[in-house]
């Protein structure tokens, strides 16, 4: 494959990537984004389109199906729920009454969600619409949910109004979401728009606690929070590998791993 076809496809999948999150994108901040011009953009759109993975607008796209996704509840991220699930009930051994903490939007922090029903004497801050309707009616959790920009794919909120909200803050504990973790690039998300918002999240808290499968590690997405370092815990599945094991415990990286019974 020519290097300029293998550039636009990672571009491409990039694009989808975003829109997954996102649900829509201009053509002129696709363009910037990705330092190429509008019209290549375009025709990038038109391929994505061409197999059905899009509707293009004027001066943009949008996801396919996203309204009827937003109807259902439903998330776009629904792949590895076994190890997701695995790693939400490892979370629990790390809340407790009395707690204050931030739940991030995403598949693996809705997982953490359900298990919490029943808990008494718990305060969650999230910006997750879904998880905030999930733990609403809960006599025994309060919800105190972000303002902010909606993102339909993800049901959450995003931008700078949300990054506001946490100014001033101090809760015991957070619990992220990443779309890749590594060495090299760190936390990495799709979205632009996210970054203010996980940052704000980490800096309001004492401790942070990574929550992400094993498949998430050794990927970079689009945008970079910064260093791991930033984090305090890595919660994974046993299906880490053991070279990434190694490369995190010679860097003291805590890792815990969240293991079938």
């Amino acid at each position: 494959m020519k290097l300029e076809n293998l550039m636009a496809n990672q571009r491409r999948e990039k694009i989808m990537d975003l829109l997954r999150e996102d649900g829509s994108a201009k053509v002129t901040n696709l363009a910037k984004l990705f330092k190429v011009t509008e019209v290549t953009i375009r025709q990038d759109l038109e391929k994505l389109e061409h197999d059905d993975l899009i509707v293009r607008e004027h001066g943009g796209a949008f996801l396919k199906n996203v309204e009827d996704q937003v109807r259902s509840f439903s998330l776009e991220h629904q792949e590895n729920m076994d190890k997701k699930e695995l790693i939400a009930e490892k979370c629990l051994e790390f809340i407790e009454s009395g707690d204050t903490i931030i739940l991030d939007s995403g598949s693996t922090t809705t997982e953490i969600a359900k298990k919490l029903r029943g808990m008494k004497n718990l305060t969650v801050i999230t910006n997750a619409v879904n998880i905030a309707l999930m733990l609403g009616a809960e006599p025994g959790i309060e919800i105190i949910v972000t303002g902010g920009e909606f993102k339909p794919p993800t049901l959450s909120l995003t931008g700078q109004k949300a990054a506001d909200f946490f100014k001033g803050l101090a809760v015991q504990k957070l619990f992220l979401a990443t779309a890749g973790i590594s060495l090299k690039s760190g936390l990495t998300y799709p979205s632009l728009s996210d970054i203010v918002v996980k940052k704000a999240m980490i800096d309001a808290a004492d401790i942070t606690y990574l929550v992400a499968d094993s498949s998430k590690i050794g990927k970079s997405a689009l945008a970079s929070l910064g260093a791991l370092s930033l984090i305090d815990y890595i919660i994974t599945d046993e299906d880490i590998n053991k070279k990434d094991k190694k490369v995190f415990e010679e860097h003291e990286i805590e890792l815990i791993i969240a293991q079938k019974s």
